[in-house]
């Protein structure tokens, strides 16, 4: 599914996140950059030491914000590194950080000049945000981006697993556009 915002085009697909030729793949990190399961592993298993050796010398990245790397072996050029929230039941300004991670990662994005980029489903999976509530507001920080900025010209949602991919073509389709 897609749909085009402002000529840009923002897409959902089901599939795995480190087989996307998008400029740059977005990673759900910890906080030390320090690797880990899910999504996170799979990156650096599939992009190699070198994404690894770079995440050590940046050193960390708190809740919200994003930092970039190369690629390694992977067909994106970059990496960004997000850290979205861990789920405590939604009191815990939970939303605003997870937004946070979608806006800081698309700025990075723009600052490199990136045409394209991919998300993955953003501390839904160990972080237990509930899915529908989270691809709610990563829908509403991506298109805001893509409404007042050139950059990225495309975004894809790589999501692994139908569940994940029916709860984000849900809120898309429910969203007034």
């Amino acid at each position: 599914m897609q749909i085009a915002i402002k000529n840009k085009i923002l897409r959902l697909e089901l599939g795995d996140i480190t087989e996307s030729a998008a400029d740059a793949i977005v990673n759900t990190a910890n906080s030390a950059l320090a690797g880990g399961g899910g999504v996170d592993g799979a990156i650096h298993r599939a992009g190699g030491p070198s994404i690894m050796e770079e995440c050590r010398k940046i050193g960390g990245c708190p809740t919200g914000s994003a930092v970039i790397t190369g690629g390694g072996s992977l067909y994106a050029k970059h990496v960004i590194h997000t850290v979205g929230p861990v789920w405590r039941g939604g009191g815990k300004n939970e939303a605003e950080l997870l937004a946070s991670s979608y806006r800081n990662s698309l700025k990075l994005a723009s600052k490199h000049n990136l045409r394209s980029v991919a998300f993955p489903s953003i501390s839904t999976g160990a972080y237990g945000y509930p899915l529908e509530e989270a691809a709610a507001v990563a829908m509403k920080a991506v298109i805001s981006h893509l409404s007042e900025n050139e950059l990225p010209e495309e975004v894809t949602f790589v999501l692994f697993g139908e569940k994940a991919f029916n709860a984000y073509e849900k809120v898309l389709k429910g969203m007034n556009l």
